[in-house]
C-alpha cells in the first residue's frame, strides 16, 4: 500500500509539472530577512552568468517561508525557503502532507544576533538575565512572578540607563526571534523563574519565552532595514537582528556588548559571542532538473567563492563555517542529499 501511495504521489507531482513547469523560468525563493540579503548577492551574481534568470527572492520571514515552502509541489510553489534556524517537526509534518517529501538542507553559514541602537547613543553592555528581565512577560521579584513591571533600564539594575526601555522586535514568524527566544529569553531566566513556572505545572522554556505585551517591546514587522531607520533616528531605542545588517550600516547603529562581548567574525565562527546560531536553505529536490538553474544556484551558492572566508558573502557579513561543515554542507549541495523527514 505504502508503494502505491508513493508511485500515486509521484505521478501527482509530475502531472503539477506537466501542466505548469512552462509557466516559470525563474527560481522562487521565500523565507528569511536574515538570508535574504546574501541569497540576492547570490542570485544577482548567479543571473549575471547569462546562463539562467535571476532567481526572484521575497522576504516572507522564516515561519512564513516555511508555509509557502511546504504547502506543495510544482510551479506555484516556491523551490527554496530561507530560514534563519533549523526546520521544525511541524514544518516537516506539514511538508510531508502536502507531498514535500524530499527536501535538502544547506548550511549557509553562522550568524550572530546584534543587540544594536544608534551610532550616536552611548555605548551599552547587557546581560542575559538584564534583556530577559526588560522583553519578558512575567519576572519574579522577592519569589513570586509579576507582570513585568520595569518601566527603566535603571528599574533593572541601577547601573543600567536612566531610560525608557523601548526595544523593537521581530514578529513571532521570524526565526530571528525564535533564536532570540532561544539564545537570550530561555537562557536569561532566572533559576527562580523556572522553577516557579515548574511548580505551576507549565513549561519553563514556553513560558519564559514569552514577551510583554505592554507598549515597551515593539514589533517592528519583518523589515530589517525598516528596524535600523528607526534605530537611527532615537537613540533611546534598542532592536536586534542579523550581523549583516550591521556590518552593512556601521555608520547608522552599533551593537551593545551581550555579557561583555561585542559581536565578530571571530566570536560568531566559535560561537564564543552568546548570540551566534547557524543560517539555512531548504530546497525541493522535486523541482531540480525542472525548474531552470537549481542545481546550478546551488554549486555557485555553496562555492568557495561565496562561502569561504574571503569569499563574497563574508565581505557582507556572513561567518563562514569551519572546514569539516563546510565540506558536508558542499556535498549536500553537489549530490542533492536529503534530510530525514521519518
Amino acid at each position: 500500500m505504502k508503494k502505491i501511495i508513493n508511485v500515486f504521489l509521484g505521478f501527482l507531482i509530475a502531472l503539477s509539472f506537466t501542466t505548469t513547469s512552462y509557466s516559470r523560468d525563474q527560481i522562487k525563493i521565500v523565507g528569511s530577512s536574515t538570508v535574504y540579503p546574501y541569497a540576492t548577492v547570490v542570485a544577482e551574481k548567479f543571473g549575471k552568468s547569462g546562463k539562467f534568470k535571476t532567481p526572484v527572492i521575497e522576504s516572507t520571514g522564516t515561519g512564513g517561508g516555511m508555509k509557502l515552502f511546504c504547502a506543495g509541489v510544482g510551479a506555484n510553489h516556491p523551490d527554496v525557503t530561507n530560514a534563519s534556524r533549523a526546520i521544525k517537526p511541524k514544518e516537516i509534518e506539514l511538508c510531508k502532507k502536502n507531498g514535500v517529501t524530499e527536501i535538502i538542507e544547506i548550511i549557509v553559514g553562522n550568524d550572530g544576533i546584534s543587540f544594536a541602537h544608534s551610532v550616536s547613543a552611548p555605548d551599552a553592555d547587557f546581560t542575559k538575565e538584564q534583556l530577559w528581565r526588560a522583553l519578558a512577560a512575567k519576572v519574579d521579584i522577592d519569589g513570586k512572578l509579576l507582570e513585568n513591571p520595569y518601566k527603566k533600564w535603571s528599574d533593572i539594575d541601577a547601573n543600567l540607563p536612566n531610560k525608557k526601555i523601548e526595544i523593537l522586535i521581530a514578529p513571532p514568524t521570524s526565526g530571528t526571534r525564535d533564536a532570540w527566544n532561544s539564545l537570550v529569553m530561555t537562557k536569561g531566566c532566572t533559576k527562580t523563574a523556572k522553577s516557579l513556572y515548574e511548580s505551576a505545572g507549565k513549561k519553563a522554556k514556553k513560558e519564559c519565552a514569552k514577551i510583554r505585551e505592554d507598549g515597551y517591546a515593539v514589533e517592528a514587522g519583518e523589515n530589517d532595514t525598516l528596524i535600523i531607520q528607526k534605530l537611527s533616528s532615537n537613540p533611546d531605542a534598542f532592536g536586534f537582528f542579523g550581523y549583516s545588517y550591521l556590518v552593512a550600516n556601521k555608520d547608522k547603529i552599533k551593537a551593545s556588548s551581550v555579557d561583555g562581548v561585542q559581536p565578530s567574525l571571530e566570536g560568531i565562527q566559535d560561537y564564543s559571542y552568546p548570540i551566534a546560531r547557524p543560517l539555512f536553505f531548504y530546497v525541493k529536490k522535486a523541482h531540480v532538473g525542472v525548474i531552470p538553474g537549481i542545481k546550478e544556484f546551488l554549486k555557485e551558492f555553496t562555492s568557495k567563492k561565496a562561502m569561504s572566508n574571503r569569499g563574497y558573502l563574508a565581505k557582507i557579513g556572513l561567518v563562514p563555517l569551519a572546514s569539516d561543515k563546510y565540506k558536508a554542507t558542499r556535498t549536500a549541495a553537489l549530490d542533492l542529499v536529503t534530510i530525514s523527514i521519518n
